[in-house]
C-alpha cells in the first residue's frame, strides 16, 4: 500500500514553480530602474518580447481537440487586456518615480483590495479576517505615503497605488470572467503597450545596452506568468498565496543587493507592517486548508 504521507512530486514541482515565479516577478524594479529609457519605451519592447514568447508557450499549451478556444479572447478577455495594460504602466513608471521597496509592498495589499472591490461593487461577503488583514495593510500603506511626502516619491507611491487597484480590478475580473484565456489575455495586453509606446514615445531611440536590458525585462515577465500559472495549477490557492507574498522581500533584497537602494525609515516601519499582515493572513489560511485536508484523510481512512 502506498505511503499517504509520502511527498506528491506535483506538490513540490508547484512550489519550486511558483517560488521561481516571484523571483522572476521581483526582478521588475531591478530591470525598470538599470535602463535610463523612460516608462513608454520599456513598456514597448518589454511588450513586445513578452507577447512573443507568452504567445509560444499558449502556442504549445493550446488545446489540440478546439485550438481557436485558446486564442480566441471575447470582449471579456480584451477587457482584461486593457485593464492589465494600464495597470502595467502604471507599475513600469512607479519604480522610476520612487523605492523598489515602496512599489513591492504596496502591490501586496492587491488581494485585499480585490476582496474590498467585490464587498463594495458586487456586494459579495468577505470575511473578518481579510477586512481586518486590509485595515491593517492601509495603515502601513499610508506611513509608506506619509514619508514620501517629504521625501518627494508622492508620485511613484501614487502610481504604485493606481497600479495597485488596477491590478485589484483584474483580479475580480478573472474571477468573474471564468473561462476566458488569462494568459492570452497577458500577451495582447503586452502587445497593446508594444503598438502604444509608438505613440507616446520613439521606442527607436535606445541605446543598445537599454535594449537588451528591456528584453531581458520581457522574457522574465513571460517567465513569471508562466510558471505561476503552470505552478498554481498544483497547489491549493492559500498555499500559492502564501509563496506568492515572498515576492515582496525578493523584491527589497535584490533592490539592495543589485542597485543599494535602502528605503527611509517611514518605508521600513509601513513596509514591515504590511509585511507582517500578509504572510499572517496567508499562513492562516494554509494551516486551515491543511486541518481540513487532514480531515478528509481520516475521514476517507475510516
Amino acid at each position: 500500500m502506498a505511503d499517504d504521507t509520502s511527498p506528491d512530486p506535483r506538490h513540490i514541482i508547484g512550489v519550486v514553480l511558483v517560488v521561481a515565479s516571484t523571483a522572476f516577478f521581483a526582478l521588475a524594479g531591478i530591470f525598470t530602474k538599470a535602463t535610463s529609457a523612460d516608462p513608454w519605451v520599456i513598456a514597448c519592447w518589454r511588450g513586445f518580447v513578452g507577447a512573443l514568447a507568452i504567445g509560444a508557450y499558449v502556442y504549445v499549451r493550446r488545446d489540440r481537440a478546439a485550438p481557436e478556444t485558446s486564442f480566441r479572447l471575447g470582449w471579456r478577455g480584451w477587457a482584461l487586456a486593457v485593464v492589465g495594460a494600464l495597470s502595467s504602466i502604471a507599475f513600469i513608471a512607479a519604480f522610476k518615480y520612487t523605492y523598489v521597496a515602496n512599489v513591492a509592498v504596496i502591490y501586496a495589499t492587491v488581494p485585499f483590495m480585490a476582496a474590498a472591490i467585490e464587498w463594495l461593487a458586487l456586494g459579495k461577503r468577505t470575511r473578518a479576517q481579510t477586512m481586518t488583514t486590509a485595515a491593517v495593510s492601509l495603515v502601513g500603506v499610508a506611513i509608506i505615503v506619509a514619508g514620501s511626502v517629504s521625501g518627494g516619491n508622492l508620485f511613484g507611491d501614487g502610481l504604485a497605488v493606481l497600479m495597485t487597484f488596477g491590478c485589484a480590478v483584474y483580479l475580480v475580473m478573472i474571477r468573474a470572467y471564468a473561462g476566458t484565456p488569462v494568459v492570452w489575455a497577458a500577451a495582447a495586453s503586452s502587445l497593446m503597450l508594444f503598438l502604444a509606446g509608438w505613440v507616446f514615445a520613439d521606442p527607436l531611440a535606445i541605446s543598445g545596452h537599454d535594449f537588451m536590458v528591456i528584453a531581458a525585462f520581457g522574457v522574465s515577465f513571460a517567465a513569471a506568468s508562466i510558471l505561476w500559472t503552470e505552478g498554481a495549477r498544483f497547489l491549493p490557492a492559500s498555499e500559492s498565496g502564501l509563496l506568492g507574498a515572498a515576492e515582496v522581500p525578493l523584491a527589497i533584497l535584490f533592490a539592495w543587493l543589485i542597485l543599494s537602494e535602502l528605503p527611509p525609515l517611514q518605508s521600513v516601519i509601513g513596509g514591515a507592517i504590511v509585511l507582517v499582515a500578509v504572510f499572517a493572513h496567508a499562513g492562516r489560511d494554509l494551516l486551515v486548508a491543511r486541518r481540513a485536508g487532514a480531515v478528509q484523510l481520516e475521514v476517507v481512512a475510516d
